[in-house]
């Protein structure tokens, strides 16, 4: 065989001149036109069953339906699906979609259609649905231009400014932060030391006068990983944990870093690591975090 010959090809079109045409009978016909006019509608069978989309006769005895016609939906609820990643042209979407069995509220069939999810992510058997229609409807399946998931979530935007003004003691803390230093206040009854400084020791209530200025070292008495992303940890996940700082009493919360978040351990030596002393202000930010100082262990 030729080259030529392989490559022979005809192209046919199979055409109803005009439309195929068909009379709608009186269930089909109501069916189509409650969709024309926004409602969706079932039949019912003898024995008590509705069917949608309608059917002249109960498939399950073959007996004739009744005349009763009953409005449903128009939510409803996805049985199954398969889902369409690259749509045809005669498809009812230009987007990725599923065809789903959605059973309408009150309905005891499921009908074919179109969900528009956005992701195929977003299908499962059990979600809720209900139908965009059409500005313009004609008394056809389409006037049903797919059917959507309910609203389940909404994203909001939590944004809060607010001023906060150091006290006394605060204010203390900062100036050493500025300067590199931990500043601590020793209790002259109990002794503790106390870092961020106060002016009053929460145990014995009696005022602290003394200042205490400590290493920039330490102990992780304990810590949490976070997987939520933060604009000042190193990366994610990150490790937020509470560390003892040597000579203290109280423990300060701070980043880690510098070291995968699933090494960091209860015990572990860390040092403060500072921006440049020329970057520094008044404010926690001057410590980027806490890293391991690779020494040994402490005792807990």
């Amino acid at each position: 065989m030729t080259v030529e010959a392989r490559n022979l090809e005809a192209r046919y079109v199979l055409e109803f001149p005009g439309g195929y045409t068909r009379t709608t009978g009186p269930v089909i016909g109501r069916f189509l036109t409650e969709l024309r006019d926004g409602r969706i509608v079932g039949v019912r069978t003898a024995e008590g069953r509705t069917l949608v989309p309608p059917l002249e006769y109960d498939p399950a005895t073959g007996d004739a339906v009744t005349e009763e016609f009953v409005e449903v939906g128009p939510a409803g609820t996805v049985e199954s699906w398969s889902w369409v990643h690259a749509p045809r042209k005669a498809h009812p979407l230009d987007r990725p979609f599923a065809w789903a069995l959605i059973r309408l509220d009150g309905a005891d069939t499921a009908l074919v259609h179109a969900v528009d999810a956005g992701d195929v992510k977003s299908m499962r058997p059990g979600l809720r649905v209900r139908p965009r229609w059409r500005a313009e409807r004609t008394g056809h399946i389409t006037d049903i231009e797919s059917f959507v998931p309910d609203v389940t979530k909404i994203v909001s935007v939590v944004r809060s400014e607010y001023v906060v003004k150091p006290g006394l003691a605060l204010a203390r803390f900062l100036e050493g932060v500025a300067e590199g230093v931990f500043i601590g206040g020793r209790c002259g009854s109990c002794h503790k030391v106390y870092v961020p400084y106060r002016t009053t020791c929460p145990e014995c209530g009696v005022a602290i006068t003394e200042e205490v200025v400590l290493p920039d070292t330490g102990t992780i008495t304990t810590f949490a990983i976070n997987n939520l992303p933060d604009p000042r940890a190193p990366e994610v996940p990150f490790v937020s944990a509470y560390i003892l700082l040597d000579g203290s009493d109280l423990p300060m919360i701070a980043l880690v870093g510098e070291i995968a978040a699933h090494e960091v351990r209860q015990g572990m030596r860390v040092r403060a690591v500072w921006v440049p002393e020329e970057e520094r202000t008044t404010s926690m930010s001057n410590i980027k975090w806490f890293a391991p100082t690779g020494e040994p262990d402490a005792e807990l």
